[in-house]
């Protein structure tokens, strides 16, 4: 009987695709420039769906909160979407109406009466100097590097101006791309149970059960992350910027809506964000009152300590799960990746990472029947309820 020598067998299989994705993988490396271009042109084409994505897994929790907790109209998720984006649309209206022209506004003033603050500062300095009997050819060479560092940030804000509203054209000629991903979003959020159930049916289609059932843990954990920690922080620091504008507003500060935003924004960061947002807003209160950058500065540590002993902690939890050397790498590394995005997904991006590999590890410990210190396990069995009584005889 003839025997066929060419029969493709699993382990085959499984030689052949290793094989063949080392080739690819390689050949990938060797044209890294060209895989990037079409990369950046595929991404492109499907931006419209990324970011209806994004806006379907940022109003996600809005939705389920209607309609779990207020309107409870179970599986029909129209009227709890229908909410939830007009509340959306008007705190964009709102922000675009009120807070945006007075920031510009805020940006422009200060960018005018730059002069006459240097002026007010180097008075202020010189006053200092001969109250506390300072040398002032030093305090003027501050001065004056100080002078040219605001004289460059002035006019590099002045040429940006212009062009920041100049990308009105670019946001006009980007409407479709807009609608589309709203409508996209839409479409998700109405359609979330019949494409998570295409979702499974497909892994399951595809992978081994044990496999698919282990993938889609992975996904689920790695939701509850993502989402707790996004979502959560983005709330956080809305809530750090809205306290930041009514403390500052209260003490009378200057440019108090432009800081706040400032801080608010950079407060998404986690790690570096209070730093990044705190050394712009005080160089901006030095040029105008020296006396209230100092101000500020106390002001703005009492208000990250709130943050984080208070409110962040409550409103976020520890939904992470990282130490915090591991969410210093994990900002360093998504920031040389992903720019600013990196440094704010990297971190509930390394926690699953993390919490995989935990996991991995712990079961290859207790494979061998060790602890994390390379000892044995003792494995007593479990006490049986003759036990107590053979005891005490």
């Amino acid at each position: 009987m003839h025997r066929n020598i060419w029969r493709v067998t699993q382990r085959v299989a499984s030689n052949l695709i290793v094989v063949f994705s080392g080739v690819a993988f390689y050949l990938a490396l060797s044209h890294f420039d060209k895989v990037m271009g079409v990369f950046h042109q595929v991404v492109g084409i499907i931006s419209p769906f990324i970011w209806g994505l994004v806006l379907a897994y940022l109003l996600d929790g809005a939705v389920r909160f209607f309609e779990q907790k207020v309107f409870k109209t179970g599986k029909n998720r129209v009227l709890p979407v229908l909410v939830s984006y007009v509340i959306a649309i008007v705190l964009l209206f709102l922000l675009l109406r009120i807070v945006i022209p007075q920031l510009v506004q805020s940006v422009m003033g200060l960018i005018s009466n730059v002069p006459a603050y240097m002026d007010s500062l180097s008075q202020f300095a010189m006053e200092m100097a001969a109250k506390y009997e300072m040398e002032t050819e030093t305090l003027n060479n501050l001065l004056g590097s100080y002078e040219d560092l605001v004289s460059k940030v002035t006019n590099l804000l002045s040429k940006m101006l212009p062009q920041v509203f100049s990308y009105s054209v670019a946001i006009g000629s980007g409407v479709i791309t807009a609608i589309t991903a709203l409508i996209s979003s839409v479409y998700m959020l109405l359609s979330k149970e019949l494409l998570l159930r295409q979702m499974k049916k497909v892994t399951y289609a595809l992978l081994p059960l044990p496999t698919a059932r282990k993938f889609l843990a992975i996904c689920r954990d790695a939701n509850e992350t993502f989402g707790g920690f996004i979502i959560g922080k983005i709330l956080d620091s809305a809530i750090i910027g809205v306290l930041c504008f009514v403390g500052l507003a209260l003490l009378r500060f200057p440019y108090a809506l432009l800081i706040s935003v400032i801080v608010g924004v950079t407060n998404v960061i986690p790690f570096f964000g209070p730093f990044i947002g705190a050394i712009p807003s005080f160089f901006i209160l030095l040029i105008v009152n020296p006396i209230n950058a100092l101000e500020f500065l106390v002001f703005i540590l009492v208000l990250q300590q709130l943050d984080g002993n208070v409110i962040g902690p409550r409103i976020l939890g520890d939904s992470t799960g990282l130490p915090a050397l591991w969410v210093l790498v994990a900002i360093i590394v998504g920031q040389g990746l992903f720019g600013v995005v990196g440094m704010i997904i990297g971190v509930p991006a390394f926690a699953v990472i993390f919490s995989l590999f935990r996991e991995f590890v712990n079961s290859q410990l207790e494979q061998k029947g060790i602890d994390e210190r390379g000892e044995a396990i003792d494995r007593q069995p479990l006490p049986t309820e003759e036990e107590p009584e053979n005891a005490e005889a």
